[in-house]
């Protein structure tokens, strides 16, 4: 009977209504179509707008990205000498006028997605699209990433056609697509942008973004990245040395296995002959001094500037691949080949050696011998040596040979980074409420290191300043006074002027328990 039904349905329609239903229907059929397939090419486009990858083709996607990557990798790690020089018309042609800026290292989450949809940009170009190609493509603006919001620091980051000019321009440029517009930024590359008689000191460099058409000519194109960075500033100071360029070229170039190649400012023969060793260990190639080479200097990754959160200390969740502070000091063992990782059990028991760092100048030990004296009937055998300008390797065996390293607040207490892992520091801190930078120079870092740190506050007669000062001045009875009145004021008074002449009985439960911490570590 339903069969029947059915039957007897279509006779019963009059023609009009059959012609509308058969009209509606292909409407309907219609739009169901033009749903299904803009909905299919819509998540596409949706992807894009999001910048994340399409579903339908994570997988594939996936393993290309990890293949680009690999590759990527086997170029760095066998690449050709980037001195060559090559046919500048050879050069200019392997650069594609169209260039897409990528993103580059330390990322925000929105600057991530945004480097993603570039690549996506690339991958889905070819699809067939409901977009109305006649349209303008709406694209956010690219640009190198110049990260000017650190206290410390300002760095940028850059991928693409790189081209470089140190001599007379000061100059880095970045070629991108004619629809983008120009930017430029001006950079110190130095990672202490705080202190302004430091950045007195550090040459400016524009980097700019430019089309092709305005774009120098390569003379030389190097293969590997390059870390562009100055040794103006306070270089040439210890501390500053290690805090200012040193580490942070570790952390910022250590990760790229030697495949690098450095463009420095500001480089003076007798740094660079001082510290060449470390140089070479973090790059398998001559560095470029841009002060004196006129030439165009070509690459694909360039950073611009160091990182360099806190001085002597790498933080571990910024720097990549576990990189930290005990990877510095395992660097600086390699490089001067300083045969004691750590204070531990000895075959032929001795005893524990104590240094005291000496200094001709100002802040030195005023009775030193009887400081020597105090340290040998602890038990120690005491030493003092001056750390030698020139001779960094002399000086690191001698601090390494040690158990306990003694000095007053200064850059020779930076000769920590040489002394074995467990090893006592101890500083002995003068006059003038000096508790900041105490702690964040060398307290901080030294623990940072694994070594035991102990600090010494002297009081008021153990300054040599009371031969200079009566007691109830305001060198001694308000320090905050002189410190109000400038850095220069109190770098005066209480780095240069002063000296420390210990309290034996004072300073001897310093010392003992310094002899305790080695001791239980044999």
């Amino acid at each position: 009977m339903k069969e029947m039904k059915r039957l007897r349905f279509r006779p019963l329609a009059e023609p009009r209504s059959f012609g509308s239903g058969l009209i509606i229907g292909c409407i309907l059929a219609s739009m169901i179509y033009v749903i299904m397939y803009r909905s299919e090419e819509g998540i596409d486009h949706l992807s894009i707008l999001n910048c994340k990858v399409p579903p339908s083709s994570s997988l594939d996607d996936a393993a290309t990205a990890n293949s680009a990557v690999e590759e990527g990798r086997s170029i760095l790690s066998t690449g050709s000498d980037p001195a060559n020089e090559e046919d500048e018309s050879a050069i200019n042609s392997s650069f594609e006028e169209e260039k897409v800026v990528i993103t580059g290292r330390n990322w925000s989450v929105d600057e991530e997605e945004e480097g993603t949809k570039v690549k996506n940009d690339k991958q889905v170009s070819s699809k067939p699209s409901a977009i109305d190609h006649n349209q303008p493509e709406v694209m956010p603006a690219k640009k190198p990433i110049c990260d000017f919001s650190q206290y410390r620091l300002d760095i940028c980051d850059l991928d693409g056609d790189i081209r470089v000019i140190g001599k007379n321009l000061s100059s880095v440029m970045l070629v991108v697509s004619r629809d983008t517009p120009a930017s430029s930024w001006e950079i110190k590359p130095y990672p202490r942008k705080y202190d302004h008689s430091a950045k007195a000191k550090v040459r400016s460099f524009i980097v700019t973004t430019l089309h092709a058409s305005a774009a120098p000519n390569c003379d030389v194109r190097h293969s590997v990245s390059g870390v562009l960075f100055s040794t103006g500033g306070h270089c040439g100071n210890c501390f500053h040395d290690f805090a200012d360029v040193l580490v942070p070229l570790f952390q910022t170039a250590g990760p790229l296995h030697r495949q690098v190649r450095f463009a420095i400012s500001s480089l003076q023969g007798w740094w660079m002959m001082k510290y060449r060793p470390y140089l070479t260990q973090l790059s398998a190639f001559d560095v470029i001094d841009l002060d004196g080479d006129d030439r165009v200097h070509c690459f694909d990754r360039l950073t611009v500037g160091l990182r360099a959160k806190r001085d002597l200390m790498i933080d571990a969740a910024e720097a990549p691949d576990g990189y930290s502070i005990a990877g510095f000091v395992e660097l600086t063992r390699s490089v001067y080949g300083l045969g004691r990782a750590r204070v531990g059990p000895k075959k032929n028991p001795t005893k524990p050696r104590l240094l005291f760092i000496a200094r001709s100048g100002t802040r030195k030990f005023a009775n030193l011998d009887a400081l020597t004296a105090a340290a040998e009937a602890v038990g120690f055998e005491a030493v003092a040596a001056e750390p030698d300008f020139m001779d960094v390797a002399r000086f690191a065996h001698v601090v390494n040979s040690c158990d306990v390293m003694v000095g007053v607040h200064g850059a020779g207490l930076t000769n920590f980074v040489f002394l074995p892992t467990g090893a006592v520091v101890v500083q002995v801190v003068p006059l003038a409420k000096l508790d900041w930078i105490a702690t964040n120079f060398y307290a901080e870092p030294a623990m940072g290191m694994n070594l035991e740190y102990i600090q010494y506050d002297i009081s008021i007669d153990e300054s040599t300043l009371l031969d200079a000062y009566p007691r109830d001045d305001k060198v001694f009875t308000d320090p905050e006074s002189i410190h109000k009145e400038g850095w220069h004021r109190m770098q005066e008074v209480y780095l240069r002027q002063q000296s420390v002449r210990l309290y034996v009985n004072r300073f001897g439960p310093v010392l003992e328990k310094a002899y305790g911490l080695v001791r239980e570590k044999e």
